[in-house]
């Protein structure tokens, strides 16, 4: 595929992402709000992307104002609908719900509209990611030389269209990423590293190439059978509980953006009980069941890889 061929495919996939928020927001707009809840979290301001969050407070839109709250979050596309010192690197979180009340052709069109916003999401995110095939600081020039100002991490996020549930409570999730590898893996993972010939700052190009160095050869030095694997955390997340009163089933689900519930009453559809997200404290989490941790040895701290004892 020629620049060109990407480039319009690019442009134009975003082109219609756009068009179509902005009709699903006109559709939203035009319906009977029967609730709204919504739990709007601090903005992280610049250079403190990756600081650990110990607590997080959380305040509250109720009605109305959860609805426009919701419509400003699903069509804020680019760096210049923010404050300059809030961070384009961390994405701005709303969860919570909106209900609105439909006829059956209503929901069926708003149904296919929300399906089509988001496959015209996964392939933006597919042309940039992947069919680039630029490593992630070119694909942010090639992006912004493009489609400039544009906040990547709010045009991938998905919209999640909630059927028919009973209740919807909210809470959070503290996760890792884990991911299992061979210690030949980590040795190419490292020479790949080590090929790029690049300067990590602080370090010269000449420091890093030493500290890479360092890590190959401890990885060389285990036995070639040593089970390794990266053990990231992720930062909390708010969640979503879905619970379906007729299925006797409970669905938890990542909440970044509000969910949207299509009410359709004359089916006797009723608009689901809405609950509470509370502040987050990190010294004060209850678990309901927390495994023995395995016994693991930190080997490369900068990528989280530890090999077991």
């Amino acid at each position: 595929m020629t620049d060109y061929d990407l480039i319009e495919r690019l442009t134009t996939t975003f082109r219609d992402l756009e068009r179509d928020l902005y009709q699903l927001r006109e559709q939203l707009n035009s319906y009977r709000l029967l609730a709204g809840r919504v739990f709007p979290l601090p903005a992280i301001e610049k250079g403190k992307e990756h600081e650990p969050l110990r607590q997080i407070e959380v305040t509250q839109k109720i009605g109305q104002q959860a609805h426009e709250t919701t419509m400003t979050h699903f069509t804020r596309l680019f760096i210049q609908q923010q404050s300059e010192k809030i961070s384009s690197k961390a994405a701005v979180r709303l969860p919570g719900a909106v209900c609105y009340a439909v006829n059956e052709e209503e929901y069926r069109q708003t149904e296919e509209l929300i399906t089509s916003v988001n496959q015209r999401k996964l392939a933006l995110e597919k042309i940039i990611s992947v069919d680039s095939a630029l490593p992630s600081v070119q694909r942010f020039e090639w992006v912004h030389r493009h489609i400039p100002g544009l906040i990547t991490l709010n045009a991938y996020r998905t919209i999640s269209l909630i059927d028919n549930p009973t209740t919807l409570r909210f809470g959070w999730a503290n996760k890792q990423i884990i991911k299992n590898l061979t210690r030949q893996e980590v040795i190419m993972m490292l020479e790949k590293s080590l090929k790029a010939n690049r300067a990590v700052p602080p370090y010269t190009r000449e420091q890093w190439a030493e500290q890479i160095e360092r890590e190959l050869n401890n990885v060389a030095m285990l036995p070639a059978s040593t089970k390794l694997k990266i053990k990231r955390p992720v930062k909390v997340q708010p969640v979503a509980r879905v619970w379906y009163q007729e299925q006797q089933k409970q669905v938890q689900l990542a909440c970044p953006s509000p969910l949207v519930v299509l009410c359709r009453q004359d089916n006797g559809e009723a608009p689901p009980e809405i609950g509470e997200l509370l502040n987050y404290d990190a010294d004060n989490i209850r678990h309901r069941y927390k495994p023995e941790a395995q016994a693991l040895r930190l080997l490369i701290p900068r990528l989280h890889l530890y090999c077991e004892q």
